[in-house]
Formats: C-alpha cells, structure tokens, sequence
C-alpha cells in the first residue's frame, strides 16, 4: 500500500472556474486541472464581454498554474488517482471537486444534442465571445429565460445594436430575486433600452431550417413566432455531477457535502455550483468564494466549518449615457408572507426603489433598485440575523447607514 503523510498528499482541483481558481490561490502546491482553454476568469463580468465593455484579458483572475483544455474523464477512489482525457494520470491524496455547472438546453422541437447555428448558451467565456462575433447592429435576437443571465445577456445585446426579444415563462423578470414591483421597474429599463419584454410567455420550440440547421425563428406555445437571427438560451444551470456520480459519491440534486465541505469520500471535497450543503444549491460567485476559503483551512489542518452563506445578488447595467445605467441588488426573501411587515420607498423622478421583509422581528429580505446608498447597511443587518432593536423605526432601516 502507498504511504503518504498528510501534509505531504498532494492536493488536486478539479475545474478552474472561480472556486478552484480561488482554493488554488491560497494552497500552495495544488494541481489543478481545467477544461476551458482560457485562464481561470470572473464569470461575473461574462455580459461585459459582449457588451464590449471588457476585453477577456481583463476579467482574468490572479494567476494561478492551470493545466488548461484537460478533461477529468474518471475518479479511481481505490487508488485516490484521477484519469485525464490526455491520458495523463494524476496520484491524490485529497480531491476537490469543483465542477461547476452546465447550462439547461430547455426541451425545445428542433433542439438536438448539437445546437442550430445562431443558437448559443450563455455560460463561458468562449460562450460569450461567440456571441459577441455573431451579433451585428440590427440582428434581431431572442433571448429566452428572465433570470439573472437572461437580463445581462438582453441588456448586453441591445448595447451591441441587436433587436432584442426576452422571452420569460415566469410572471415577472428576475422571480428568484425580486418582488413584482422591483421587477416591474427593471422592465421598464429593459424596455427604454429598446429590448422587447414578454412575461408568461412560453416557447414551444425553434425553427431551424437548412442544412446545417440555422434558426429563423422562436416558436410560442400560442403559434406566434419570434423572428430570430440569434437565440440565447438562458434557462438556468445545472450542477455538474455525473464525474462525482460515477465514482460512486453521494449525490442528490448536487454533490452532497458536510460542513468541512467533505462528501461521501473523506478524501473527497467538493465546492461551487456543483456542491449542495445542507440540502442548498447556491449557484452563485459569493458562496463559492467563501466555500473556497473555508475549504483552504481545511485542508491546512485549521478548525474551520461553512455553515453556509446568506447571499447577496447585485447586477450593474451600466451605460454611456449614466440616466441609462442600472444598479440592482436583493438578498433574502423580497416576498413576504402573511402576518410580515413591509415598508417601501420609491423615488419614481430617480428611478429608485427600495423594499425591506421583516418577520417576527427580522429582516427577512430586502430589494434595491436605482440607488443602492443603503444596501451596506441593510446587508450587514440581515447577514447578523438578530432581532431589530424594539425601538428601531421601520423607516430607519431604508436609510443611506441601513440602521448602523
């Protein structure tokens, strides 16, 4: 049997998006292997790219020594080695998976395993630079799904000239996020930017004629059709699991993992968009950074737990024209439930909105739209989750201090 002390096992990541990126920035000596052919990159800033905003050079993270364009293709936990699709064979003594997640194809007619030209997902740096090479001033363009991506794809094609349709199923934009109200307005941003919301409106599939395939149209459940040059699918993510699956690990909607970010293998870690703790799938940049660093201590031999993380969602529309740009941020529940109390300010001649949820006397959840001078405050006070002092005016907490 191979011996290795554990100080001396070697550490292994695999994916270099922003989780194993930041673990690899704070453990020395770990090999980390990447499938995309790029440095490692904020994923964030993927809209600014194809805006044209930013040069793919400039969302780069910190260097960090990636194998770049290498596939783990199999997990041998006897042995604790990993497979590469090069043939390489990389020893570990602890493995961490940070996989990340894939686009949902939504089942569409005419939406096969290989996608129609003009159709693109809008996940990857190469995602987004693909676009940005086939958007053209007056191409008209639908993107289909309101969530978070959705919108940032929307608003960064109309910046590019594109005739832009945002096709959402849901009641209003941005439904994880957002209450009707605050959504109400981020449409009417959309919609003075020229993009064309549909809200309730589900797509049946594409028509996609030729040979190859190319999209002309999207098709709605109602028989209209959506003239399209281009189609952005922005249907959600779904964590990648089928290389922790195979190898026999526990997986539920992710890779199940404890609170020392530990799956069913305990030389086995996962984190990002691919891990689910405590039965919660984050998807989001923060609680995989903050999963990073936790999972760094660790792996050091520090006490260190993830108890999970109360994220914040900001989006930042920006503009030339500054009346034109939008700054968004929510966090918790914006939808209250019977017997919560709500308070709103909106400043319509400023485009600002602000909404707080307290229930049994805490903050529940909160939307900033417009100006987001109080959001420091109100984020502090909802991440504490202590009860708001009894004399605290209600109105108080929607001040520039958020109560501080």
């Amino acid at each position: 049997m191979r011996k290795k002390t554990e100080s001396a096992a070697p550490v292994v990541v695999i994916g270099a998006g922003m989780a194993g990126a930041r673990l690899a920035a704070r453990v020395p000596g770990v090999t980390v292997v990447g499938e995309e052919r790029h440095a490692p990159y904020n994923r964030v800033l993927l809209a600014d790219v194809l805006a044209g905003r930013y040069a793919p050079d400039v969302i780069a993270l910190p260097a960090t020594e990636v194998r770049r364009g290498v596939r783990a293709v199999r997990i041998d936990r006897a042995d604790r080695l990993v497979h590469c699709d090069d043939g390489s064979v990389l020893h570990y003594g602890r493995l961490v998976l940070a996989t990340g997640s894939n686009p949902v194809l939504p089942p569409l007619r005419g939406l096969g395993a290989t996608l129609p030209d003009g159709v693109h997902p809008f996940r990857t740096l190469d995602d987004a630079l693909a676009l940005r090479a086939a958007v053209r001033p007056g191409a008209r363009a639908v993107v289909i799904g309101g969530g978070l991506l959705g919108v940032s794809a929307a608003r960064a094609l109309a910046e590019c000239g594109a005739q832009v349709v945002l096709a959402q199923q849901g009641e209003h934009l941005m439904e994880r996020q957002l209450d009707p109200e605050a959504a109400a307005l981020l449409r009417v941003h959309l919609e003075a930017l020229g993009v064309e919301v549909h809200t309730e409106c589900r797509v049946r599939g594409l028509r996609c004629p030729g040979s190859p395939p190319a999209v002309r149209a999207v098709q709605l459940a109602d028989g209209y059709e959506l003239a399209a040059d281009l189609t952005v699918l922005a249907c959600g993510v779904r964590p990648r699991t089928g290389l922790a699956r195979a190898a026999g690990l526990d997986v539920r909607k992710g890779i199940v993992v404890d609170d020392e970010l530990r799956t069913s293998d305990p030389y086995i870690h996962a984190l990002g968009d691919c891990a689910e703790h405590r039965s919660t799938l984050y998807g989001l940049a923060g609680p995989a950074l903050e999963q990073a660093d936790v999972l760094a201590e660790v792996l050091a031999g520090r006490p260190a737990r993830y108890e999970g993380t109360r994220a914040l969602t900001r989006l930042s529309l920006p503009s030339p024209d500054p009346v034109k740009a939008l700054d968004l941020a929510a966090f918790g529940e914006a939808r209250p439930l019977p017997g919560d109390d709500v308070i709103r300010l909106s400043d319509a001649t400023r485009g600002a909105y602000r909404t707080v949820v307290l229930r049994e006397g805490r903050l529940a959840g909160g939307v900033l739209l417009g100006d987001l001078g109080a959001v420091a405050g109100l984020a502090r006070t909802w991440q504490d989750d202590e009860p708001l002092p009894p004399a605290m005016s209600l109105l108080h907490l929607l001040t520039d201090d958020g109560g501080h």
